[in-house]
């Protein structure tokens, strides 16, 4: 199973720096279309800038920094175009993933459905310090649902697609919570619904719920967007 929510004890350093650098960005310690340094990172990570400049490259491969020439790495803007083809591109594969693993997960995946979902519910969206944040726990845990969700696919190119392109999702999610929230939404009713349809084998009822949810994620962005301050895009 390919679950990005999780990640297996670091083999090297190389795997180590990637692993940091990666949670910083998607914990929104870096903030969207900051620059990437090589020394502080070198410092900061205490590794060398051949080790950084490997985890930036993966990091710009998972669509999570990207690479400018003459002037280094950042992390991704956060735009309204981008969030646009994001969920297109988005939808497409994690629709295509999540028929597949309606259709050929087995009853451990089913397992994994129910304890991601169990998890899901039990977490707190917000943290006590500051509730116009989400709390890593909730992050983490929603992660791994929708991870868990689409771990059936057998096509392991696809589920890797799928998988980047929520990881990129997350940014856009983090840095809007405190901007704009939909309070008519009752997202936990969506994750059930999607549950519900994926333990009784429904690809359309499962894909049609994914796309709902996805959708109205979006647009609570994107109004968001509309009132994220001007150096938190390009």
């Amino acid at each position: 199973m390919v679950d990005r929510s999780v990640h297996a004890p670091p083999r090297t350093k190389a795997d180590e720096v990637y692993g940091k650098l990666r949670s910083d960005v998607l914990a929104g310690r870096r903030e969207p279309g900051s620059r990437l340094p090589f020394a502080e990172l070198c410092a900061r990570y205490q590794a060398s800038a051949g080790v950084v400049r490997e985890g930036l490259s993966r990091l710009a491969e998972e669509g999570l920094v990207v690479a400018t020439p003459q002037r280094g790495f950042r992390v991704i803007p956060l735009t309204a175009d981008d969030l646009r083809d994001l969920t297109e591109v988005r939808l497409l594969n994690e629709t295509l993933a999540l028929r597949s693993a309606v259709v050929e997960g087995d009853s451990a995946w089913e397992s994994r459905i129910v304890q991601a979902h169990g998890r899901l519910e039990r977490t707190p969206q917000t943290g006590a310090a500051d509730p116009a944040l989400m709390d890593d726990a909730w992050v983490t845990a929603h992660n791994a649902f929708h991870a868990a969700l689409l771990s059936g696919c057998r096509n392991r190119r696809l589920l890797s697609i799928a998988l980047s392109m929520r990881d990129a999702s997350v940014l856009y999610q983090r840095w809007t919570l405190s901007i704009g929230q939909d309070t008519d939404r009752d997202a936990p009713a969506e994750h059930r619904e999607m549950l519900d349809a994926a333990l009784a084998r429904d690809p359309e009822r499962a894909v049609a719920a994914l796309r709902a949810h996805v959708g109205r994620t979006t647009d609570v962005l994107l109004a968001a967007l509309e009132r994220l301050p001007a150096d938190a895009g390009a």
